[in-house]
């Protein structure tokens, strides 16, 4: 049986134990009622049937004087008997308000036998005048007791008049009393009503009104029934389902994020490869060019030159590379040391750089074009503009489950507001840089690349230092022996 059922079952019988209660108490006081005027009855009926008998005694005694049959001085017996009988009913209606009355009474019907008694015995023994005497003693003796019984009864009459009165009274306090409970019957059913309605209806406003609101999209709202039947059942499964629902929609949001940060680092390599295409004519007939002129000057003893001109072969051909592809770090660091080299050339003592490599984290692989960038600011943007120049100091350490590169120089720094413009996704200023991507770029790059925000860290000083930290998260099971692509 469901919850909703019980309470229905329960509400039914909490009415027919009050409608059964109500006729109970009204049959009690009826049938008081009625005993109560039945037992009155009785007594006039047992005083009505003393004065017959005793007429009956003398109707029979008349006939047996008139036709002295057997039959006769039986039926004499008979009434005789119903007088006896008579008297004991009479007399257990005794009280103390009619003791004196009664006890006359039973005398006077005990003499009224002995006088028909004794009529028999004379009328047997032919004693005519005696028998006579005691047929006119026993006429006289009931009429006496008719006489009398009318008297006990006017009396009986008096003394009930308060009975009657309140049988009366009784009669109109049950009608007030009927009134009352119809009234009371009526309010315990609206309340009874209100309640179990309110039982039902309420449940079902929480869960219309947890539905409007999911159809709002707001999916954070707890679906919560304060109740024990089969509408909490539901509401639980309807906030299963808000859950479940609620969990796709993050799913395909974070789809679309990832998709949406696809899509820009897409159109960030497109446009990485479009601003290299426009800084190049004829690229490849300029890294022939440059090989050309590198030997001809290591033919005429121009060895600096001819060293230079090879660092700007390598990193002119490093630039050619596509930029989605991954490459071992020793790539960048020889790239990277290319770029330096050129560096040095151009800025002769204003630029002292200081590698720590430790040579077993060489194998991982990163996106291409991902450390030559942040050094190429921190040369353009933080030791060039110092008239004394300064220092770079590299360090790329193997902590455990990840690679951590630091890049720091004691350039001219940076203040909050430039660190923010510099890491932007808005900001694609890439002015003076050699490969057209800046520290936002290779940001975007390595996050979507690792699936972490944790890859890049920038703390910088104003006229102090600026430290770039990258966190390369180790990938387990790819392969770390790829070697790049030379041709």
């Amino acid at each position: 049986m469901s919850k909703i059922q019980k309470k229905i079952w329960t509400v039914s019988a909490i009415m027919l134990v009050i409608m059964s209660s109500i006729w109970i108490a009204l049959t009690y006081y009826n049938n008081k009622t009625l005993t109560q005027y039945n037992e009155i009855l009785q007594r006039y009926l047992s005083m009505n049937q003393v004065s017959t008998a005793s007429q009956d005694v003398i109707n029979n005694l008349n006939d047996y004087m008139i036709i002295p049959s057997l039959q006769n001085k039986q039926q004499i017996e008979l009434s005789k008997q119903t007088v006896l009988n008579a008297k004991k009913q009479v007399y257990s209606l005794r009280n103390s308000d009619n003791d004196f009355t009664i006890t006359n009474y039973s005398n006077l019907i005990d003499s009224f036998i002995e006088s028909t008694n004794r009529f028999l015995l004379y009328y047997a023994e032919d004693e005519i005048e005696l028998s006579t005497k005691e047929f006119a003693e026993a006429s006289s003796i009931s009429n006496h007791i008719s006489d009398m019984t009318l008297s006990l009864m006017e009396k009986e009459l008096k003394t009930y008049d308060l009975f009657y009165l309140g049988i009366i009274k009784q009669s109109n306090e049950l009608k007030e009393l009927g009134i009352w409970l119809i009234l009371l019957i009526a309010f315990i059913l609206l309340v009874l009503s209100y309640w179990f309605s309110r039982s039902i209806t309420k449940p079902v406003l929480d869960l219309t009104k947890a539905a409007n609101e999911l159809a709002k999209g707001r999916f954070d709202l707890q679906v919560k029934v304060d109740t024990n039947d089969e509408i909490a059942f539901l509401a639980k499964t309807f906030d299963h389902m808000r859950k479940n629902i609620n969990k796709l929609f993050l799913e395909i949001q974070q789809k679309a994020k990832l998709e949406h940060e696809l899509q820009q680092n897409k159109i960030l390599l497109q446009e990485s490869q479009f601003r290299s295409l426009q800084s190049q004519i004829n690229p490849h007939f300029l890294f022939n060019t440059l090989n050309a002129i590198s030997k001809k000057a290591y033919l005429e003893g121009a060895q600096e030159t001819s060293d230079l001109l090879v660092n700007v072969a390598g990193l002119l051909r490093y630039n050619l590379k596509q930029m989605d592809r991954k490459v071992p770090l020793k790539d960048e660091v020889e790239v990277l040391q290319q770029y330096l080299e050129i560096q040095k050339a151009r800025l002769t003592d204003r630029l002292q750089v200081q590698m720590e490599i430790d040579e077993s984290c060489l194998k991982e692989l990163i996106p291409t074009l991902t450390l030559q960038p942040l050094i190429e600011n921190a040369v353009i943007h933080g030791i060039e503009p110092k008239e004394d120049g300064g220092n770079i100091w590299i360090r790329i350490l193997d902590d455990n489950e990840w690679v951590t590169i630091e890049i720091e120089d004691d350039g001219i720094g940076m203040d909050e507001e430039t660190i923010e413009k510099l890491l932007s996704e808005k900001y694609k200023s890439s002015e003076g840089h050699s490969t057209g991507i800046g520290c936002s770029n290779v940001m975007t790059r390595l996050r979507l690349y690792y699936g972490r925000d944790d890859v890049f860290h920038i703390d910088s000083v104003k006229d102090c230092y600026t430290k770039i930290v990258l966190k390369l998260w180790k990938k387990k099971g790819e392969g770390n022996d790829a070697t790049p692509n030379r041709g």
